[in-house]
């Protein structure tokens, strides 16, 4: 099987702003992003899985026009109540004990780290079945990091600091 893991191209997101499942636009500097993913892709794409996240969707896109398949368990994390305002508003004893153990804990209204491990191991072992070649999933840093979790075994406190750079391939197993 040949599956490929593609980090969305970067966003026109403020900086310091929590973004998980917030919708936020694209970088203008798009077109050339994705072209540049397209280029460094080992082979063209038979098919593409998304988040349903528009950044992800406009690289699928224009990896694979009418073949993208969206599916919810590709999303990054919910940060719940947290999306969309600057981290340094909500700097409380509830922010800093999720701080310490995302694993366990939640935003108001959002989901663990182990949640999005799960659901992510979901879908992998999905993905993986389906022995389909050529198919790249365009996706989170987060969903990425839980997928190399499962793949080699490793905790994923162990992957969680790990960088996924946007635009970034990498060769799923």
């Amino acid at each position: 099987m040949n599956l490929v893991l593609i980090r969305h191209t970067r966003v026109a997101a403020p900086a310091g702003v929590c973004f998980g499942r917030t919708d936020v636009p694209l970088a203008p500097t798009f077109a050339e992003e994705a072209a540049a993913v397209r280029a460094r892709l080992p082979w063209t794409p038979r098919a593409v899985w998304s988040s349903p996240a528009r950044r992800c969707r406009a690289l699928a896109e224009s990896l694979a026009p009418g073949a993208v398949c969206v599916d919810p368990r590709l999303q990054a994390l919910d940060f719940g109540a947290w999306e969309g305002r600057r981290w340094d508003e909500f700097r409380d004893a509830e922010s800093e004990a999720w701080a310490l153990d995302p694993w366990a804990r939640r935003p108001p209204g959002g989901e663990t780290a182990a949640e999005l491990w799960a659901r992510v191991g979901a879908v992998r072992a999905e993905l993986l079945a389906r022995a389909e070649q050529r198919l790249a999933i365009v996706t989170h840093a987060g969903v990425i990091r839980a997928w190399r979790s499962h793949a080699t075994g490793r905790p994923w406190a162990d992957v969680f600091a790990e960088p996924v750079e946007c635009g970034e391939i990498e060769p799923a197993m």
